[in-house]
C-alpha cells in the first residue's frame, strides 16, 4: 500500500506548500506551451471566403505558433502574462492540495478501518477539493487567459486587464466567467490525482516513497488520461474566458455549451480537440515535474518536522534536567 493511501503525514498547509511549489516550478519551465495552446484554442479555423477574418496572426500548428510569436515579439512574446499565470497556478494548487488533504483526513477519520479509498471515492474527494479551489482562484485564471490572447498592441498588465474585465458588460462577475465550466472541469484534477493514487498502489505497492523518475512517470500518465477525457471542456472554458471571436461581433458566449456549439458549427467535432498537442505535452511535463517536486518537498517537510520535534524534545529534557538539579541544590529550611 502506498503512503498516499494513509492519512497524510503532513498537515494540510504542508501538502499545499509542497504542491504549489511543484506547480510553479513546473509551469514556469513549460510556460511557452501554455500560451501556445491557449492561442490555438481560441482561434477559429479559417475558411475560404470568410468575411470575419481577424487581423491577428493565424496558427496552423504548435511550431507555427511559436515561430510567429517569436517573429512578432521576440522570445518575450512566449512569456506574455506569465506573472499572472504563475500567481494563478500557485493559488489554485495551494488551495487544491490544502482542501484535498483536508477532505482526505475527514474521510479517513470517518472510516473505522484504515482501508485505501476506492477509485470512485478518490474521484469524489478530488472533485470536492477542486470545486472549493476554483471558486476562490478563478479570477486570476480569467485575467491570465485574457492576457495570453491579447495582441501586442492590446497588451496590458495584470491589474489593467482585471480592470478592463470589471468595466465590461458583466461587471465584477466577469472575473468569474467560465466558473460553471471550471466546476465541471474539476473532474480533470480529480481524474489526474485519482488515477495517480490508483496507479501508485498498483505499480508500486508497499513503497513508502517514490523516486523522482517514478513520480514523474505516474504524474505524466495520469495527466494524459485526464486531458484526453476533458479536452472539449478545456477548449470551451478558454473560449468563455477570452475575447469573443470576430464572427461573434463582440458578443460574449453565455455558457460553455454555446461555445461548443459554435466550435462544432464552424470547425466540426474535431474543433473541440484543437490545441490538444501542446495541451497534452504541457500536461505531461507539468504533472510529471509537479509530482516529482511535490514528493521531494513533502519528504523535506517530514524530515524538517522530525528534526524540529527532536530538537524540542532535547530542549525539554535539558530544561527538566536543569530544574531537577536546581531543586536538588536548594537549601533545606526548617521551621
Amino acid at each position: 500500500m502506498g503512503v498516499q493511501s494513509k492519512p497524510a503525514h503532513l498537515p494540510p498547509w504542508g501538502a499545499a506548500v509542497a504542491g504549489a511549489t511543484g506547480a510553479v516550478l513546473a509551469n514556469s519551465l513549460v510556460y511557452p506551451l501554455d500560451i501556445v495552446k491557449t492561442r490555438l484554442q481560441v482561434q477559429v479555423k479559417r475558411k475560404p471566403g470568410d468575411e470575419h477574418h481577424d487581423h491577428g496572426p493565424h496558427y496552423t500548428s504548435t511550431w507555427d505558433a511559436i515561430t510567429k510569436m517569436v517573429a512578432e515579439d521576440g522570445i518575450r512574446g512566449l512569456y506574455t502574462g506569465m506573472n499572472g499565470a504563475l500567481l494563478g497556478v500557485a493559488s489554485t494548487n495551494f488551495a487544491y492540495f490544502y482542501w484535498y488533504s483536508v477532505v482526505r483526513e475527514v474521510y479517513f477519520k470517518s472510516k473505522k478501518l484504515p482501508t485505501p479509498p476506492s477509485t470512485a471515492t478518490e474521484l469524489v474527494l478530488g472533485a470536492i477539493a477542486g470545486a472549493i479551489a476554483q471558486v476562490f482562484t478563478i479570477p486570476v485564471a480569467v485575467v491570465t487567459t485574457r492576457q495570453q490572447t491579447q495582441t501586442k498592441a492590446e497588451r496590458k498588465g495584470l491589474i489593467e486587464t482585471a480592470r478592463e474585465i470589471i468595466n465590461g458588460e458583466d461587471g465584477p462577475s466577469g472575473l468569474w466567467r467560465g466558473l460553471k465550466a471550471s466546476l465541471v472541469l474539476v473532474v480533470n484534477p480529480a481524474i489526474t490525482y485519482g488515477a495517480y493514487e490508483r496507479l501508485k498502489v498498483t505499480m508500486f505497492p508497499n513503497k513508502a516513497r517514490l523516486t523522482p523518475g517514478e513520480a514523474f512517470l505516474l504524474g505524466a500518465m495520469s495527466k494524459a488520461l485526464a486531458t484526453i477525457a476533458t479536452q472539449p471542456l478545456i477548449v470551451a472554458k478558454v473560449g468563455l474566458q477570452s475575447k469573443p471571436p470576430p464572427q461573434r461581433q463582440g458578443k460574449h458566449f453565455k455558457g460553455f455549451i454555446e461555445v461548443m456549439q459554435f466550435i462544432i458549427k464552424h470547425e466540426g467535432l474535431l474543433g473541440l480537440f484543437k490545441g490538444i498537442g501542446p495541451q497534452i505535452l504541457k500536461g505531461l511535463l507539468v504533472q510529471g515535474i509537479l509530482m516529482m517536486t511535490k514528493e521531494r518537498m513533502e519528504l523535506a517537510f517530514i524530515l524538517l518536522f522530525r528534526y524540529v520535534r527532536q530538537l524540542r524534545s532535547q530542549q525539554l529534557a535539558k530544561a527538566a534536567e536543569l530544574a531537577a538539579k536546581a531543586k536538588a541544590t536548594l537549601p533545606l529550611t526548617t521551621k
